[in-house]
């Protein structure tokens, strides 16, 4: 045996040995429990551990004190004689998901006036911190980065009231405040005016305690090369949603990672694109239309971005919402909206022109082409849905939609699986404590009805989630925000 797996084997014993720092959960979070013992076993389960590796029949789970304990085949693997047994013959346990483009916040509502457009000061949007983290956690998403924030004191504190075990919700890596250039696209964004600003910008939300930083469309070079030094020098990641910086200017100023896809925020195709000017998004879009993925220009972004260790995140549910008839209408989504949530989105669906063959379903194809091309080069691609848009894709509910699309542009549930979880994990730095299932690692798994290794949508059937060994109950969940997503 190596010294390596010494070392590894030695950790995950010590980690079992002193368990994971769970704490003591409050009143308002054991009222959404459903297992709560410091032993559990589940017994005769699928296995999805999230590597990719096929699914394996008839196994047993012990978990002790938060942890994964043991693994293996149901025949060779007892239940401890103190375990809570459960047996979970018919159903699939896989790791949690780990969402890389998730808000806590709605995009849209009633405020728009009669033309469907914003009165000054512009459009502002709707924090859901009672909604958000519940709908995550009762989907099986288990740790978010919320990618971009408008209350970023509010999303501080629920991260350290959900870290102190007093609401539900996933854990959270918060990312800070945009970082946005002038005229921004809401007035509850800060617009940087310096190089010197951005450095003080990210010095200051960094002591306040987000973990990684998002550009947005109209971030200026220099001052996104000032936040990127900065956000390096305390260790800390930067991704973006660019458009006045391509893409090939982004990665030579030492980005992380790109929000969306290519085709839907890289304008170095565009004609008569200006230096630090976003060009018209219909333009933009347009140039990706005369691109083949194939092709040398996409296949050498695609070398640059594997070269420099550049992860990509997919976020196709919301670049759906434009294709007519997509995506397929849900009781379960419609029932958590507030009554003016559903109306807003409901005619903004209805807006959506009813022709086939759209541009907006081609540009949805062309960056489901760009996504298996990126990672069969060897790109990391992470995963989330980006709940904004015209309103109708949803915290959680996204996320099981997003898993799906991935299976549509031809990925296999098994590498959409992995996609979603161990590669979060790994972008995050966490691999060795979540996106697997594995002995040592935290108990943060989700058990659903079905498998959905050969039928994706099984993956909404989510029957319990697990979050450091605590089985929490999705339908509690879910009807506890009925009603209130765009409103709290």
């Amino acid at each position: 045996m190596s010294s390596r797996s010494c070392i590894t084997l030695l950790l995950a014993a010590l980690a079992l040995q002193l368990g994971a720092q769970v704490p003591t959960p409050s009143a308002e979070v054991r009222a959404f429990l459903k297992v709560e013992a410091p032993v559990v076993a589940l017994v005769h389960a699928r296995v999805v551990d999230g590597t990719g590796s096929p699914a394996r029949e008839d196994q047993t789970l012990v978990l002790r004190n938060g942890r994964i304990e043991a693994m293996g085949a149901a025949s060779a693997l007892p239940a401890p004689k103190e375990a809570l047994v459960l047996d979970l013959t018919g159903h699939t346990v896989l790791p949690g998901l780990v969402g890389m483009h998730n808000h806590l916040f709605y995009t849209h509502s009633i405020h728009n006036d009669d033309k469907g457009g914003a009165p000054a000061p512009g459009r502002t949007f709707a924090e859901i911190a009672y909604s958000a983290p519940r709908l995550y956690l009762a989907c099986g998403v288990t740790t978010i980065r919320t990618t971009g924030s408008l209350e970023p004191y509010t999303d501080l504190n629920l991260k350290r009231q959900i870290d102190a075990g007093l609401m539900p919700g996933p854990k959270m890596d918060v990312t800070g405040p945009y970082l946005e250039g002038l005229e921004p696209m809401t007035p509850q964004m800060y617009a940087l005016r310096s190089p010197e600003d951005a450095r003080r910008f990210v010095d200051f939300w960094a002591d306040a305690g987000v973990t990684s930083f998002k550009a947005y469309m109209n971030v200026r070079r220099a001052d996104l090369g000032a936040a990127i030094q900065a956000a390096h020098a305390r260790g800390l990641k930067v991704t973006g949603h660019l458009g006045s910086v391509t893409w090939p200017e982004a990665m030579a100023l030492g980005i992380d990672d790109f929000e969306h896809g290519p085709v839907f925020t890289d304008t170095e195709f565009t004609p008569g694109k200006k230096p630090d000017v976003g060009p018209p998004v219909a333009a933009s879009w347009g140039s990706w239309l005369k691109l083949d993925v194939s092709g040398p220009e996409v296949q050498g972004l695609i070398r640059d971005l594997v070269a420099k260790g550049v992860a990509v995140t997919s976020t196709l549910p919301v670049f759906e919402l434009g294709v007519p008839g997509r995506p397929p209408l849900q009781a379960r989504m419609l029932a958590a909206m507030s009554a003016e949530s559903k109306a807003s989105y409901l005619a903004a669906r209805a807006r959506v022109p009813a022709v086939s063959n759209s541009r907006a379903e081609q540009l949805l194809r062309k960056e489901m082409a760009f996504e298996r091309a990126f990672v069969r080069a060897g790109g990391l691609l992470l995963a989330g849905p980006d709940p904004t848009g015209m309103g109708g894709v949803l915290p959680g509910f996204g996320d099981h939609r997003e898993l799906e699309l991935l299976v549509e542009a031809g990925f296999t549930p098994l590498e959409a699986i992995r996609i979603y979880t161990a590669n979060g994990a790994t972008f995050l730095g966490r691999l060795d404590r979540i996106g697997t299932l594995e002995p040592g690692k935290q108990a943060d798994l989700v058990v659903v009805k079905g498998d959905p290794t050969q039928k994706i949508e099984d993956i909404e059937n989510v029957v319990t989630v697990f979050k450091d060994g605590l089985g929490y109950d999705p339908a509690k969940l879910l009807d506890s925000v009925r009603g209130h997503v765009g409103i709290r």
